[in-house]
């Protein structure tokens, strides 16, 4: 990315003593990192609605119960990370709190369970965020999976300028969409108790999902699949407890306040959005291009400005929803990093003061999964949620685990409420596995124990390549012999400015050039005369016109002679005006390099020459100009 332009998208550097200034407050950690949470409440009664619709009106009665269900775990998953937060105040939530007091082993399962849900959450808000879109504009349905990959890079480019930038930036939709929903369920509860109910339920919708779907009994089996549909509600909610460190001080005191807040909020919108559903006799669309919330708002208001000004909100909420993984997921991989655990380009802050690397990945994770599911919301959710409660569940059993050893003030209330948290997330982890594992689950189950051998495996990589570099005790560097070679297949002012770097290192130099045209080598010959340099022309002949084959093996040829010695190859490197030229030169350069990976003493040295209309000519120190030959990059 040319300068300019990185700086026009992504702001000028930040020094790192702007560290603290970065920080937030709790108005903008709300929007930071409770977006997510918040907009399911877009999508989570639909789920619910989605999974009970198969056992046709009888079903849809009883939505109401699943939802009462996980308003309840809400309060507990909630009080559970309060406690998580005041005795964990720098962060790092599930991976942290397992690994100190579970094993390694354990935390690694956590922050990988984590890192799945937070590209799966990404995926999940974008796809959902689409649907209201196409909800209010149907024209728009076939361009989903484009709008979702443009949404995505928006929101990843905004968090590449900051976390206080970013979260700035979408504080107004958050507090639009919970305005709008806390509205919306005001409107619908005072109109249910001053006049009739409209009548929401399409019966051609339900004949619909009849003919789509083989319809089920109403088993208690079926509503814990709506249970565990819905419990999509709760990812997000432990966002608060793994970015204390992104808030001002007193930082703890202000994630307890975001996370109260948080859990508030949620539970009043879920309670709120699924009694509208139920009381108005909401069918979802079999044909999935209208959601929940879009069929509530035109009963309730008309398809007027309120409805489009609460489909917009929901929509940008649910766009922005994702800058919860987006604050999250950088600073995991930034912790497991710091342990050894994953590559350590993930634990460098960037210009911005944010891991730069973590977002660029989550975004790339993202848009794979968006494409692969063709943009569809549905499809998705049956990944979703299986690795937020194995998080929450290792996360409160650490918690139960460390009050039981260290028996602080207070210790018993504290063990009761993390290990009724304990418990009921895992009661709902197995729930997931359970009703979900068929339709897309086991993928989730099979990754996690990859992620978890792959980190190790990272682990294991880090420390041997320590007992490898380690110095046990400071000796004198031996003084090796250093022969140079300079790759020449013609004369031109790139390759006049290598010959002068050479000649001033001061070690034994040569040129080679490979010949695959006798007349051209000829030539070349002659012009090297004329130059003023004590630097040889050797000629490589080259019968089967290969250029980098017959180079490597002069280098393996000089390497044998003396394998204490290094041999360096310098080849210019052209740098165009403008840098999407770049593409058109210097692919020697990068060829060698791979092919000189394996051969430890060699060295590959590029000379920048910039082509710039006023460089001036690089002339050799005494003696006639060079002949100009064609621009060839430098290859041999």
């Amino acid at each position: 990315m040319p300068h300019s332009l990185r700086r026009l998208l992504l702001g000028t550097p930040l020094a790192t003593s702007r560290m603290m200034h970065e920080r937030i407050g709790p108005a903008v950690g709300l929007s930071v990192f409770s977006a997510d949470a918040l907009s399911s409440v877009a999508y989570g009664t639909e789920e619910v609605l989605l999974a009970l619709v198969v056992a046709g009106s009888a079903g849809l009665q009883l939505s109401i119960y699943p939802a009462i269900g996980i308003a309840i775990l809400i309060t507990i998953v909630a009080f559970s990370y309060r406690q998580t937060i005041l005795h964990y105040p720098d962060g790092g939530g599930a991976y942290i709190v397992a690994k100190d007091n579970l094993g390694t082993r354990a935390g690694l399962v956590a922050g990988a369970a984590l890192l799945v849900d937070y590209v799966l959450t990404v995926a999940v808000s974008v796809t959902s965020g689409v649907a209201a879109v196409v909800s209010a504009a149907p024209g728009l349905a076939e361009h989903r999976v484009a709008i979702a990959l443009v949404m995505i890079t928006f929101v990843a480019l905004v968090n590449l300028r900051g976390t206080r930038e970013s979260g700035a930036f979408f504080a107004v939709p958050t507090y639009l969409f919970i305005l709008s929903m806390l509205g919306l369920i005001a409107a619908g509860l005072i109109r249910n108790l001053h006049g009739p109910i409209p009548e929401g339920a399409r019966s051609d919708w339900l004949m619909e999902w009849g003919q789509r779907e083989e319809l089920h009994a109403l088993t208690f089996f079926l509503i814990l699949r709506a249970f565990a549909s819905g419990c999509a509600a709760l990812t997000g909610i432990e966002a608060v407890a793994n970015g204390v460190r992104a808030f001002r001080e007193p930082a703890a005191h202000n994630a307890i306040r975001v996370m109260t807040a948080l859990a508030a909020l949620l539970f009043t919108m879920f309670i709120g959005i699924s009694w509208l559903a139920h009381a108005y006799h909401i069918v979802p669309d079999p044909t999935l291009k209208e959601t929940v919330v879009s069929q509530i708002a035109a009963l309730v208001f008309g398809r007027g400005l309120v409805y489009y000004v609460i489909q917009a909100a929901t929509a940008m909420i649910l766009f922005l929803a994702v800058n919860t993984s987006f604050a999250d997921f950088p600073r995991l991989s930034s912790l497991l990093a710091r342990d050894g655990f994953m590559p350590r380009q993930f634990a460098h802050l960037g210009d911005r003061l944010v891991f730069s690397n973590g977002i660029i990945i989550l975004a790339l994770a993202a848009s794979v999964l968006v494409l692969l599911f063709q943009g569809l919301t549905h499809y998705l959710i049956p990944l979703y949620a299986v690795g937020v409660f194995l998080a929450f569940t290792l996360s409160q059993t650490g918690m139960v685990v460390r009050w039981w050893r260290k028996r602080e003030p207070g210790w018993q209330a504290g063990m009761v409420i993390n290990g009724i948290g304990a418990v009921t997330t895992c009661v709902v982890l197995c729930v997931i596995l359970m009703v979900k594992f068929t339709h897309g689950a086991w993928m989730v189950a099979v990754l996690l124990p990859l992620l978890v051998l792959e980190f190790r495996a990272i682990k294991q990589h880090y420390a041997g390549v320590g007992r490898l570099l380690k110095l046990d005790k400071i000796e004198k560097v031996p003084v090796r012999p250093t022969t140079v070679i300079i790759p020449v297949a013609g004369l031109h002012k790139g390759v006049i400015r290598a010959l002068r770097f050479a000649a001033g290192l001061h070690t034994p130099a040569r040129a080679v050039h490979i010949a695959t045209n006798p007349e051209e080598a000829e030539k070349l010959k002659q012009q090297w005369g004329q130059l003023d340099l004590d630097i040889p022309l050797e000629i490589v002949d080259s019968p089967y016109r290969s250029l980098s084959g017959p180079l490597l093996d002069y280098v393996d040829a000089l390497l044998a002679a003396d394998p204490q010695s290094f041999v360096a190859v310098i080849i210019p490197e052209f740098v165009p005006q403008h840098w999407r030229h770049a593409f058109l030169h210097n692919q020697s350069a990068i060829l060698l390099s791979f092919a000189l990976r394996s051969r430890p003493n060699a060295v590959l040295i590029t000379v920048r020459h910039a082509l710039a209309e006023d460089t001036p000519p690089a002339a050799p120190s005494a003696g006639p100009a060079p002949a100009e030959g064609e621009p060839n990059d430098g290859r041999p």
